[in-house]
């Protein structure tokens, strides 16, 4: 049987990542230069990583993307430029949700190697003081792949954009309550004010590298893929462009 390939990008964040795995286990994972805009390092970011793993585009047979939200550009770029080369190669892509992803990867210990499962917060630096958060009930996942029995991700609230205060206030969490790990980039910048509504004993964590994780979501769950047209970008809130253009309008 012909090995199962899977090119996986993120480029929610500025840094983004690519990953390449072969039958469900990690060829090689690489973060981009956070100096460079997305839209200048693909696809040669998509290349070197097959360079480095050691096949071409011919051998891959799944894709896998970050779809969002994060920044705007970033992901519009990112999803372009998968769509593009499963066009090429007449494959499916399996679209993920950046928030179930970093839920996901924080859970198998990439934020924080302490937490096993449970609640996981993630938080994405939405700026213009704002962020993009969910929270997931997340199981126990293999640290190995391919993975015995796959991940369990149950969503307990959907994702949302709104000031970081503003999304505890919707999540109505008690005071003290420091079984939930807040990750992600938003939630290191916002820090404080999760410390101050849940106490100083938080589980706050950075965003870990989320390529991997998308890969191995495809791979345990390769029924999500879909035809390149049928990826729908999740924005959550609408991009500055368009706010921008009504407020020009409304001042016209």
């Amino acid at each position: 049987m012909s090995p199962l390939h899977i090119l996986a990008l993120d480029t929610t964040s500025r840094r983004g990542s690519v990953a390449i795995a072969r039958d469900g286990f990690l060829l090689h994972q690489h973060s981009g230069d956070p100096a460079a805009t997305h839209g200048h390092r693909l696809p040669g970011d998509l290349m070197r990583a097959l360079e480095h793993a050691g096949i071409g585009p011919g051998d891959l047979n799944l894709l896998a993307v970050a779809s969002g939200p994060g920044s705007f550009t970033g992901l519009r770029v990112g999803v372009a430029a998968m769509q593009g080369l499963a066009v090429a190669r007449g494959l499916r892509i399996v679209p993920v949700p950046t928030l179930e992803a970093l839920a996901r990867a924080a859970a198998a210990g990439g934020a924080d190697p302490a937490f096993h499962a449970g609640r996981v917060a993630a938080w994405i630096d939405g700026q213009r003081g704002e962020v993009f958060a969910a929270m997931f009930e997340v199981g126990v996942p293999p640290k190995e792949l391919p993975p015995e029995g796959g991940s369990h991700v149950r969503t307990i609230h959907a994702a949302v954009a709104g000031s970081p205060a503003s999304v505890l206030d919707g999540w109505d969490l008690p005071a003290g309550d420091s079984s939930i790990l807040f990750a992600g980039d938003g939630a290191t910048r916002y820090r404080d004010v999760i410390e101050a509504r849940v106490g100083a004993g938080a589980r706050v964590a950075d965003a870990p590298l989320l390529s991997a994780t998308l890969a191995r979501i495809a791979f345990e769950e390769p029924h999500r893929g879909v035809a390149p047209h049928g990826v729908v970008p999740v924005y959550v809130r609408r991009p500055d462009a368009e706010l921008a253009r009504e407020r020009r309008q409304g001042r016209g």
